[in-house]
C-alpha cells in the first residue's frame, strides 16, 4: 500500500497504510466525524495542514504541532515535541508503556471533541507559542541523540515507536548512524519509511 499524500484523502479512505483502505472497515472512516471536528479545530487555531506519514499534520511557523489519527477503538490528537507540554488539566496519555512522555488525547466516541473544544484548543495554542518562541526540548544527555526527521517520524506513528523503544540499545544506534550518513532532510524521511517494516520486525537497519 501507499500512505496518502493528500489530508482530503484520509477523511474520505483512510491512510493507505493497510488493506482497509477506502473500505468500510477502515478506522478513518469509522470516526470520520470525530476527525472531522479534530480537524476544524486545528484549522480554527490558525494552523497549516499537510500529509506527513499518511495522516493529517498539522503546521506552524514551518514546525509540526499536532497530527491526528483512528485506530480500532480510539481516534486521536498527538501532540509532537511533547516534553515541553504543560498539560494543566491532566488530560494527555502516553501513546504505550515506552512513550516518554504523555503526548495525545484520546477520543472515544466522535462527539467528544466538539463537547472537549475548549481543552484542545488551549492546548494547541500553547504548542504553537513554542513554535513561536523557537523553543525545543531539550536533549537527555544519557539518551541517543535521534535525527529530528526520525524523532517527529516516532511521534507520528505509535506502532513505529513503540517497536523502535523495544529495540537494543545496539539495533536503535543503527539506525540512528545510518540516517546521520544522509546529507538532506528528504532522503533521511525517506530512508525512515523504509526501514518501518523492518523496525516493527524487531531488526536493525542492516539484519535480513
Amino acid at each position: 500500500m501507499t500512505m496518502i499524500a493528500d489530508p482530503d484523502v484520509y477523511f474520505a479512505d483512510g491512510c493507505g497504510r493497510c488493506d482497509r483502505f477506502a473500505t468500510a472497515d477502515c478506522s478513518a472512516r469509522r470516526w470520520e466525524a470525530g476527525l472531522r471536528a479534530l480537524r476544524r479545530i486545528c484549522l480554527g487555531c490558525g494552523l497549516e495542514e499537510a500529509a506527513k506519514w499518511g495522516h493529517p499534520c498539522y503546521v506552524h511557523k514551518g514546525r509540526n504541532i499536532a497530527i491526528i489519527g483512528a485506530f480500532r477503538d480510539d481516534f486521536r490528537i498527538s501532540f509532537f515535541n511533547a516534553a515541553l507540554m504543560q498539560d494543566p488539566e491532566g488530560a494527555l496519555e502516553r501513546q504505550g508503556p515506552n512513550t516518554r512522555h504523555p503526548d495525545m488525547l484520546r477520543f472515544t466516541d466522535p462527539s467528544q471533541p466538539t463537547t472537549r473544544e475548549r481543552l484542545i484548543r488551549s492546548y494547541l495554542l500553547e504548542a504553537m507559542s513554542y513554535a513561536d518562541a523557537g523553543v525545543k526540548p531539550a536533549r537527555s544527555v544519557e539518551s541517543l541523540e535521534l535525527p529530528d526527521e526520525l524523532v517527529e517520524a516516532l511521534d507520528a506513528d505509535p506502532v513505529l515507536a513503540e517497536a523502535f523503544h523495544t529495540l537494543t540499545p545496539g539495533r536503535q544506534r543503527s539506525y540512528v548512524i545510518n540516517l546521520a550518513a544522509a546529507k538532506h532532510a528528504e532522503t533521511r524521511v525517506s530512508r525512515i519509511m523504509k526501514f518501518r517494516a523492518r523496525i516493527l520486525a524487531g531488526k536493525g537497519a542492516l539484519e535480513r
